[in-house]
């Protein structure tokens, strides 16, 4: 046998073995609901760590066969202990903190670190400084939800705010590619519009939550029409886009009224039509989806070469740094589900879809079971931001509706929105030990009930005995 080729043999292994924990981790996502002891529960959550730690391990393993960077040896040792940080802190900090979202949240970043990685160590660097950051901020957030009931009185602190934010964007702003995105911040760049989303929730679960008269539902929707029209302006479509369908969803949930959804989606498309023909970069865009090989080499390139990358994957995909995905341009932003179909299969991004969407569930779940108005369209709110993200990245990158420019939360590069994403995580998470308070509390108050009940009939009791 010639040595020569065992690296190449080990990446192959590897890759395989990457495939099926990937395919384990997710059916135990979604069969761990189903166990009724909480020790068979904790000891799915066990094997789910140790198949993050796994993937995380081979995965790169492989990137340092394949590069011999003896940098990345370090790197990968750095993250190793900020998983573990993370996964420990919350876990002993907050033990009735959701131990799925914990999992899931560390295994989305895990799957964006090594593919991150995969295209610049750089820029997966400054991900790992930001995530880090972000997770300390986040550990912090869970108290402070349970904490500061002042934060459901805080409406037009959140209007103004969110406001605020996105007219400074519309000012301020350098523009990237054609869209107002981003600020600096001394030396930083920042995306107001990511952290907004969080306010813009906030913000709508405070107008709904208390009312739901036609009053109060006009200023709902024109202080939510304000915020999608800022964002219009700015040309940040695909933000404006997951304002607009947050905010329709909130608003039936608040209401239940079906005839509002009917005319937001009324609304929705004449805005489409006017956007069509008032911005000539949407107007490329959907020209693009509708047939990108008409200009191949030009504005077409980046949304074909996307495809032929997901087709050079097939199932089993061509390994890690074994396709070409770096020819689509801004990859490991926008189109970073294109490049993980390539290298890793389809097989992997099924269960990648599977597993944001078990996410989504757990963000519903727990919006449906808390019984604050506030909380729960919050949570409501804040699981719709997260899902209608994730595809609007995932059908913009494999052509089944136009590109919108968002990238894949807690994977794709993105200082802002790996930020936001884990704060959103931290928000959720005190709103799922908030109502783990509620059903004890609940459970406490039915015992101090039952106790109340069973002196009284000991009372009843005594002139009985006594008359005997």
């Amino acid at each position: 046998m010639n040595l020569s080729n065992l690296p190449d043999l080990a990446v192959r292994i590897f890759h395989y073995v990457i495939l099926v924990l990937m395919v384990l981790y997710t059916v135990q996502s979604v069969t761990v609901f189903a166990q009724r002891r909480s020790r068979d529960r904790d000891r799915i959550f066990l094997f789910q760590n140790i198949e993050m730690f796994v993937i995380h391990f081979l995965g790169f393993a492989t990137l340092f066969l394949n590069s011999w960077q003896f940098d990345l040896i370090m790197f990968y040792a750095a993250q190793v202990l900020y998983l573990l940080f993370t996964l420990l802190l919350f876990r002993n900090l907050y033990p009735r903190a959701s131990r799925s979202l914990i999992n899931n949240m560390c295994m989305l970043l895990t799957i964006g670190f090594i593919m991150v990685t995969r295209f610049s160590t750089d820029q997966s660097l400054k991900q790992f400084e930001i995530a880090a950051a972000g997770t300390a901020l986040a550990l912090l957030v869970p108290l402070l939800v349970r904490k500061l009931a002042v934060l459901t009185r805080l409406t037009w602190g959140y209007v103004f705010v969110g406001i605020g934010l996105l007219g400074l964007v519309v000012i301020a702003a350098r523009v990237t590619n054609g869209a107002k995105l981003s600020l600096s911040v001394a030396g930083f760049s920042i995306q107001p519009s990511e952290f907004v989303k969080i306010i813009f929730v906030f913000a709508v679960a405070g107008l709904l939550s208390t009312e739901h008269s036609f009053r109060r539902i006009v200023i709902a929707t024109v202080l939510a029409a304000l915020h999608v029209l800022i964002l219009v302006v700015s040309t940040d479509l695909g933000s404006a886009l997951i304002f607009f369908l947050t905010y329709l969803i909130m608003l039936f949930v608040a209401t239940r009224n079906p005839f509002l959804t009917m005319i937001g989606m009324f609304a929705f498309c004449i805005a489409a039509v006017a956007a069509y023909f008032l911005f000539s970069h949407v107007r490329v865009r959907v020209q693009i989806w509708q047939d990108p090989f008409q200009d191949y080499a030009g504005t077409g390139y980046q949304i074909c070469q996307s495809l032929f990358a997901i087709a050079a994957g097939g199932w089993f995909g061509t390994g890690l740094s074994k396709g070409s995905p770096g020819a689509i341009p801004y990859v490991s932003q926008d189109f970073m589900f294109s490049a993980i179909l390539e290298e890793l299969g389809a097989v992997f991004g099924i269960c990648l879809i599977l597993l944001c969407l078990a996410v989504y569930m757990m963000f519903i779940n727990i919006a449906m079971k808390l019984s604050n108005r506030f909380y729960r369209l919050a949570a409501l709110g804040l699981g719709t931001t997260y899902a209608t993200q994730v595809f609007l990245t995932i059908g913009g990158g494999t052509k089944l509706i136009p590109m919108t420019g968002v990238t894949l939360p807690l994977v794709s590069y993105g200082g802002s929105s790996v930020l936001s994403t884990i704060l959103m995580f931290g928000i959720v998470q005190g709103l799922y030990m908030l109502r783990s308070d509620e059903v004890r509390q609940s459970m406490l108050d039915e015992e101090k009930m039952s106790r109340m009940r069973q002196m009284g009939r000991n009372r009843a009791r005594m002139p009985e005995e006594n008359s005997r």
